[in-house]
């Protein structure tokens, strides 16, 4: 199942017709996604579901509605288990950024953890869940696709948050303090922390 974000609001893909409560059903293969962007935001509503025949063909169908912007970001852990958090936008979020053109994702995620928050000798430790959010640039609807990745560091030089980019604090957190940050984040980073 993907989900993917409108402000914190999901939009589910799937292939089940349930009964609607608190949630609006809608044929990905006939949706207007500029009407239900607009729903979303302006009603009650928790969800919207839209519904396709074929489980692993609704994520490609879905991201043909829009155009992409894909990113790359990372979960850092340092030698002491604490993880790599940003303040940009008055929220608590992780480290990531757009793909440059000839730049493997995962060169993508390293680059932008690095210019953001000034920790050097990231190693990638595996792939995390992709996450999707749309949001709106110069009056139109994008989606970002994240691509996620854990990645450790033994860095414990100074931080520098990447003011340019809105970010005003970089931190590591411990798993309480995590928790506590996650309380003042996005619904995408909650799925990965």
């Amino acid at each position: 199942m993907h989900q993917i974000f409108v402000n914190d609001k999901p939009i589910v893909l799937t292939t089940k017709v349930e009964k609607e409560e608190g949630f609006k059903n809608y044929l990905l293969k006939q949706v207007n996604i500029g009407k239900v962007i607009k729903k979303l935001n302006s009603s009650k509503l928790k969800e919207v579901r839209l519904v396709g025949k074929k489980e692993d063909k609704l994520i490609k169908k879905f991201l043909k509605l829009l155009p992409n912007v894909i990113a790359g970001g990372g979960k850092v852990y340092n030698s002491k288990g604490e993880i790599l958090f940003i303040y940009r936008n008055d929220k608590w979020d992780l480290p990531k950024g757009k793909a440059e053109k000839k730049e493997t994702i995962e060169e993508t995620a390293l680059r932008e953890v690095e210019e953001e928050t000034g920790v050097k000798g990231l190693e990638i430790v595996k792939p995390l869940d992709t996450t999707y959010h749309i949001f709106k640039r110069n009056g139109k609807h994008k989606i970002k696709v994240t691509y996620w990745f854990e990645m450790k560091t033994s860095f414990d030089g100074k931080l520098f948050p990447e003011e340019n980019e809105g970010i005003t604090k970089v931190e590591w957190l411990s798993p309480e303090e995590s928790k506590k940050a996650l309380e003042n984040s996005y619904a995408n980073i909650k799925i990965l922390v």
